[in-house]
């Protein structure tokens, strides 16, 4: 018999990565979406994109514990029949950068119509990332308007951001650096660290947990995401600096600085630049959401301008390397934002795109180990789609490397020349051997020209 009961409202990478989590480890999960396909592969036991180990976890719970993960198509029904509802929806981005908070205010909503049916005392959890004063001025109203019950007396509520890395969420999820909660009060706040009490266990031990505000955890994350954010637009400033005179490796700058122990060298790699669901739009969202509050920000300007440039970067690197790009073949490796997921919201690779199409050059291949599906429905036939490296480099006059799957780092320089017309090779991730590829094709380096 499970101990605890929790409905996941939103299926997406947060949402189902949780799910998974914590049916994994005998609590009973009820997801919710308003997708029929999606439900339906979930109840399969299918996970509906690819996220590393996600598939194999579900493939576990599908063979030895299957009802402790269901999908619902009715929201109210799933939180009706469970004691704590997370809100796992989607902030997209408004098209004025802005957050679009449409999708948590129609979930309080619905949460709102199942506890003005039900009397027990229910704990909601917004995992949305929201800007500050969304848990208690959007989510907790909604819900008391609804129902017609009062936060802290009827429902708990609480903001508990997540810091999960594509690629790693489910790493992520089980095994986390810290636990921020922020609570409406201290009964909401009780029975939320009661919970992971119980799901982490011993790992507690090495993991704090944090309380305090909801409006304070809501900024944590944004606090977050746009430090993480800001050093990757640091390390890309500096490569930029690097580029300027021979003799200076941005790989080695950066080693130097990271060695700080007030810095580490985490999110310090030059390259074409940070994309996905998260960095992008957050640091937009809080930018526009201080802009409204009479505060503007020019260092996440900054952040921002330096990330896009590093598209126009690469294409200028190619164009050094192999001269004028039109009529040729240019290859791109990878297409996915990072490696170890199939997501390409706001990856490196859409931009790059665009720059190369902004400048004439239309015949552009792409490959990706996991994300040729996702890239096809982003980008439609902007560029044509190989199903292997082989067929993705062969006539290739310049090949750039974007996304720095294993795949990848494990081809060598003969490789490039078996396959490719001209083995021209911009390296955007510094995955490769600088002395070594350089000595044996045309190559270059996000950060580096050759040393005299």
């Amino acid at each position: 018999m499970y101990k605890y009961s929790v409905s996941i409202l939103g299926t997406g990478f947060i949402g189902l990565c949780s799910a998974a989590c914590f049916a994994n480890k005998d609590i009973k999960v009820l997801a919710s979406t308003h997708n029929k396909k999606k439900a339906s592969m979930i109840n399969d036991g299918i996970a509906p994109f690819y996220e590393a180990n996600l598939q194999e976890m579900m493939d576990d719970i599908k063979a030895k514990k299957s009802e402790l993960l269901q999908c619902l198509l009715d929201p109210v029904k799933a939180v009706l029949e469970t004691d704590i509802s997370m809100i796992t929806q989607g902030t997209p981005m408004r098209d004025d950068k802005s957050i679009d908070l449409s999708y948590v205010e129609s979930t309080a909503r619905e949460i709102g119509k199942a506890l003005k049916q039900k009397d027990n005392y229910h704990l909601v959890v917004v995992r949305s990332t929201v800007v500050p004063g969304t848990s208690r001025n959007l989510v907790g109203k909604i819900i008391t308007e609804v129902s017609g019950k009062i936060p802290g007396k009827d429902f708990g509520l609480c903001m508990q951001p997540e810091f999960l890395a594509e690629g790693r969420s489910i790493e992520d999820t089980l095994r986390p650096d810290r636990i921020v909660i922020g609570t409406f009060d201290d009964r909401s706040g009780e029975m939320l660290q009661e919970f992971y009490e119980y799901f982490y266990g011993d790992h507690l031990k090495n993991c704090p947990i944090l309380r305090m505000n909801l409006e304070s955890a809501e900024l944590v994350k944004y606090g977050n995401n746009c430090l993480l954010s800001t050093k990757i637009s640091y390390a890309n400033e500096f490569a930029n600096f690097a580029q300027l005179v021979p003799n200076v490796d941005i790989v080695q700058v950066m080693k130097g600085v990271g060695l700080d122990y007030r810095i580490n060298n985490r999110f310090l790699g030059a390259g074409v630049g940070f994309g996905g669901s998260c960095f992008h739009k957050d640091v937009n969202a809080i930018k526009a959401w201080s802009k409204s509050k009479g505060y503007h920000s020019r260092l996440l300007e900054a952040v921002l301008d330096i990330n896009d440039d590093q598209a126009i970067r690469i294409v200028d690197i190619a164009e050094e390397l192999a001269g004028d790009l039109k009529n040729k073949r240019i290859t791109l490796l990878g297409l996915a934002f990072k490696p170890g997921t199939d997501d390409m919201r706001q990856a490196a690779s859409i931009r790059v795109i665009d720059e190369l199409r902004k400048r004439g050059i239309e015949d552009i291949v792409g490959y990706d180990p996991k994300a040729n599906e996702t890239a096809e429905i982003e980008l439609g036939n902007k560029i044509a789609y190989a199903n292997s490296i082989e067929q993705a480099l062969n006539g290739s006059e310049c090949a750039l490397l974007i996304t720095e799957w294993d795949d990848f780092k494990a081809l060598t320089p003969e490789d490039y020349k078996k396959h490719m017309k001209t083995p021209n090779l911009v390296d955007g991730r510094r995955l490769y051997d600088y002395e070594r590829f350089n000595s044996a094709l045309p190559f270059r380096a996000i950060g580096r020209i050759n040393l005299d």
